[in-house]
């Protein structure tokens, strides 16, 4: 891919990003003005996914040969599409029920981008900086994440509580039951294993990277290290039934260190300041 084509690919995908985002705020100013009606859980940490999408479009239109950066265009894509179909379901079936076509077919939507969503940035971790993984040892967990989007997609589309339930009484409509119980099984074991075995890839390229790849990978060990422990407050909020402020807690949290990510990933990549981290 030439430069010129991967400049265009690249920024499509994050102009599509924010669309999606602008568009899914807007709905939601407009699903505020129905007092009662639910408000979609997760709206302001997947709002920040245009940070993903900026870094994304910047690092692959400049080293478009790196599949980082594309991931997390795809990160922004996949996140933005989640955001906007969740808002409109919520709008076209709770606020104004009947005023938007497809509100059910959106609930689907909904329903399954959640693995996507995981396995992208499993993904782009387990290839940073180098764009190619550590090590032929290392193509389990390729593997692995692949099977975990896949099963993890295909539950999801079919289990009766739409979205884990962040979008309220929603229900998916082609939900069967008795996938729930599975798909969260699959969700709270297989989603922190991933991760965690992810950042293990990065302590593994620490310890034999030298000289420049040495400092990229301390720019996003930092990143890293309070996305993990964010990550785990949230899914505990999930898993269990946990006051409502340690929710928010757990949420501003999320909010406050994920954007850190692919800051961290374009600075490393670009090689920009690199020799500041320490």
């Amino acid at each position: 891919m030439n430069y010129r084509t991967a400049t265009w690919l690249a920024w499509s995908l994050w102009a599509l990003s924010v669309t999606l985002t602008a568009l899914s705020l807007l709905l939601l100013a407009l699903i505020r003005s129905h007092p009662g009606t639910h408000i979609f859980d997760w709206w302001l940490g997947n709002s920040l996914v245009v940070i993903d999408a900026t870094v994304g479009a910047v690092v692959a239109s400049r080293r478009p040969e790196n599949p980082v950066g594309w991931l997390l265009c795809l990160s922004g894509v996949a996140t933005s599409t989640s955001t906007f179909a969740s808002q409109y379901a919520i709008y076209a079936l709770l606020a104004e029920p009947n005023s938007l076509p497809a509100g059910e077919a959106m609930a689907w939507i909904a329903a399954w981008t959640l693995p996507i969503m995981n396995g992208v940035q499993v993904f782009y971790l387990l290839l940073f900086p180098t764009g190619r993984l550590p090590s032929r040892r290392w193509r389990w967990l390729a593997w692995l994440t692949v099977a975990y989007i896949v099963v993890g997609v295909l539950t999801a589309a079919f289990s009766p509580g739409a979205h884990l339930g962040a979008l309220g009484p929603i229900r998916n409509p082609l939900g069967i039951e008795g996938l729930t119980q599975f798909y969260k099984a699959v969700l709270y074991t297989m989603s922190p294993a991933l991760f965690l075995a992810a950042a293990f890839s990065l302590v593994v390229r620490l310890r034999r990277a030298v000289g420049v790849e040495r400092q990229q990978l301390k720019w996003l060990a930092y990143a890293a290290g309070g996305l993990a422990i964010s990550s785990i407050l949230l899914i505990i909020t999930i898993a269990l039934d946990t006051p409502r402020w340690y929710e928010w807690v757990a949420n501003a949290i999320v909010v406050a260190v994920t954007p850190g990510v692919p800051i961290a990933i374009g600075i490393a990549i670009l090689r920009y300041r690199l020799y500041d981290i320490d």
